[in-house]
């Protein structure tokens, strides 16, 4: 192994993963585990996090031990590496007993550099394992799924809770643990547990801007769902259920109707669940329905969608499950169909017996899940902002932002809400306001309330559209909810004036359920013909080699392959994807295949057209029009309250207005800020290393506002990407 540990992390990534650049904070990630620190790492899925620990194990002499929680991530991520020529192996319940022994083999004799365990596996039955490993040369400890340990993760899992002896045993070790989503109290309550207080923590940026985010009501929720995958014929997905009697039936129901969809939950007899996901990994399965038991661990990179039939219990759980789509960086949906009426049947889930404080935890993320689901503005705004994360102007790649909202007269409509949950005395909750205006016969309408003048007077309107309308008003802040596990609907100050006629409310007409979510059909930028061709060729390398064909490459680097049609190894090198390994396994097939392609068609190479990195078009915000609508008015002299009045908008929202014109350079930052002020900002922003502007704030004077800041930050983007120096 001298060879590899003489190379560079350079060198490794380019040699055994076929990369010819580090991802965000990879490199600066590695070379902390190379000097010998503990590290958290916070990186969203299919944002790279293997790397982190891969590469130092190549380049540190001896073996890394990496503690995983699923036996299926282990197998995925060994078949990966073997496919780079890395020697790997793993320890758990499938190996016979000559192949664990033939594992101990390899560990005694210095050739392996990645073992992969369970955490029963390594602490589980005393110190036994412990003492082995301390009579073999050891280089790293790498905790996989840390969010695992902690009881405030979305995912905790007890038998993570041993792990504390690892860094007991081997003080000196560097550990590095790593997880896709953990909130700030789980964070410390991660390196509190593993005993390396003094980690170091890298949070890389949780923007997967491949993923389009749509959200819709859970009204026939079946035949949207159905309008949805007919929209991605040939993609393969996921459609998580709350429960498991709702996996089998709509596996049986989509199969009814010609989707080829296979069901997996933690009932099914485990060679039935092994087969499903087999099949599902391996291309020969479209469409898995399952509970959240499926997909952690689960490497498979060309999952075109994810669809959410029932509430997840909190967004780290969101997050992580709808990150499973895109992994290749190709674009990607997810769709979450929403109910109030889940949030309520999820409130008795997530309480804990004799645990008041993990309850009110739970609860809280709860709400903060509905509030996604809620929401009338930008989607991945909320969710970065949930993860302490800055996300400056709308995204445009989700339902908020793509729709085209008409707005109406909501006057009356709103002065009918407001006036029903003032004669209900502000005492209940939006499911019951909405049955009382609709003048429901419910018998859970109590008798004294239909004689109220209000009762009844939204029967021309269905439960759908009060929801809708309410959510828009609470918005708006003519209404709020009031906090506790029983939210009621309460009234404002802006709700006198409403209901006096002084304002005149705009609200958001209701749309069409599924607008947004087919996807418009565009030329390929590839040679689509030759990719099918070569996916073709990559399920045969993978039956003959037994892995699932993601390992071989992934559909991003086929289609990079049936884009600039390389006609040669030097060619090749320039494709994400083949490195130097894989070049020699499988470089000869696949040119092959574009060479015959290219000469059937009369191609040329258009190798030359391949940037030395890619980047990402820039997408054009869809709301540059109405920015520059509040500029307009601000110019006229109106202030940012004013214009939030005038537009129907909050106040923040036409800051973000103003702040991006500063970002494209349609207004001077000087009118936010002095000279003095703008240096004083900008020497924070400079010395502030975490994301988000919480960091920036509290580095700063209390009389200095987001605003100010966030000008501040768009002028400094203006530079760069104008090159202005004023």
């Amino acid at each position: 192994m001298s060879e590899v540990v003489k190379q560079s992390p350079q060198e490794v990534l380019k040699k055994y993963f076929g990369y010819s650049s580090f991802r965000l904070k990879q490199k600066e990630i590695i070379d902390h585990v190379l000097d010998g620190n503990d590290t958290l790492v916070l990186m969203p899925t299919g944002g790279g996090k293997s790397l982190c620990y891969q590469v130092p194990a190549l380049v540190m002499d001896g073996v890394t031990i990496v503690v995983s929680p699923l036996i299926a991530l282990m197998k995925d991520q060994v078949d990966a590496l073997r496919a780079n020529g890395i020697p790997s192996a793993y320890l758990n319940s499938t190996l016979t007993v000559e192949e664990q022994s033939n594992v101990f083999s390899q560990l005694r004799g210095g050739q392996l550099k990645l073992l992969y365990l369970a955490p029963e596996r390594l602490i589980g039955k005393g110190d036994d394992f412990l003492d082995f490993l301390k009579t073999i040369n050891l280089a790293c400890i790498a905790i996989d799924e840390a969010h695992c340990i902690s009881q405030w993760g979305h995912d905790f899992r007890p038998e993570y809770t041993m792990l504390s002896k690892l860094k007991e045993t081997f003080p000196n070790l560097p550990v590095i643990a790593l997880t896709a989503t953990a909130d700030k109290l789980t964070r410390k309550d991660i390196v509190q547990q593993l005993g390396i207080p003094d980690a170091r923590v890298f949070v890389s940026s949780f923007n997967r801007t491949n993923i389009k985010y749509l959200v819709q009501p859970k009204r026939n929720s079946y035949e949207n769902l159905v309008s949805f995958l007919q929209a991605h014929p040939d993609d393969s997905g996921i459609i998580y259920c709350l429960s498991r009697a709702s996996v089998e039936d709509l596996a049986e129901r989509l199969k009814e109707d010609g989707f080829d969809a296979l069901p997996y939950h933690a009932g099914l007899p485990r060679e039935k669940r092994d087969e499903h996901q087999d099949l599902f990994i391996n291309d020969k399965v479209k469409i898995i329905t399952a509970t959240i038991a499926f997909g952690m661990g689960i490497d498979k990179s060309n999952v075109r969608f994810v669809v959410h039939m029932d509430l997840p219990k909190n967004i780290e759980g969101y997050y992580q499950e709808t990150g499973r789509a895109g992994r290749d960086g190709l674009d990607s949906e997810t769709l979450l169909f929403y109910s109030y009426a889940d949030v309520m049947k999820l409130k008795g889930f997530v309480q804990i017996d004799n645990n008041p404080e993990q309850t009110a935890v739970l609860l809280k993320k709860l709400d903060e899940m509905a509030e996604f689901g809620d929401l009338r503005t930008c989607r991945r705004q909320y969710l970065l902002k949930y993860f302490d994360e800055d996300a400056p102007g709308e995204c445009g790649n989700c339902d908020v932002c793509l729709a085209e909202d008409e707005k109406i007269d909501g006057t009356t409509i709103a002065q009918k809400a407001l006036s029903a949950v003032a004669r209900l005395d502000q005492r209940f909750g939006q499911g019951y306001v909405i049955d009382f205006l609709r003048g429901s016969k419910s018998a859970k309408i109590r008798d004294q309330h239909k004689t109220l003048k209000t009762y009844g007077v939204g029967a021309d309107m269905s439960k759908e559209e009060w929801g809708h309308f309410i959510r828009d008003l609470i918005y708006l802040g003519y209404l709020q909810k009031s906090n506790g596990e029983y939210p009621v609907l309460e009234l404002t100050e802006r709700s006198k004036d409403v209901l006096q006629g002084k304002v005149n409310v705009k609200l958001t007409a209701v749309k069409d359920p599924m607008q947004g979510i087919v996807k418009e059909e565009a030329p390929p930028p590839y040679e689509k013909p030759l990719f099918e061709k070569l996916r073709a060729l990559r399920i045969e390398f993978a039956d003959k080699e037994n892995v699932p064909p993601y390992v071989i490459f992934s559909d991003a680097t086929l289609q990079e392959l049936a884009t600039y049609l390389p006609m040669d190894n030097a060619g090749l090198e320039r494709i994400s994807g083949f490195g130097e390994v894989k070049i020699q396994r499988y470089g000869d097939a696949f040119l092959k295949m574009v060479q015959q392609y290219c000469e059937e068609n009369n191609l040329s190479t258009a190798i030359h057209n391949k940037p030395a990195k890619r980047k990402k078009a820039k997408k054009k915000s869809k709301s540059k029009g109405t920015s520059l609508e509040s500029l307009a008015l601000y110019k006229e002299g109106l202030t940012i309250e004013q214009i939030a009045e005038k537009r129907g908008l909050v106040a923040t929202t036409v800051e973000n207005h103003l702040t991006s014109c500063i970002a494209s350079g349609d207004l001077d930052v000087k009118v936010f800020v002095s000279d003095e002020l703008y240096n004083e900002i900008q020497q924070a922003i400079l010395k502030t290393t975490d994301p988000g502007l919480k960091p920036i704030k509290e580095a700063l004077r209390d009389d200095i506002t987001y605003a100010q800041i966030k000008a501040v930050v768009s002028h400094l983007e203006f530079k760069q990407e104008y090159g202005q120096s004023s």
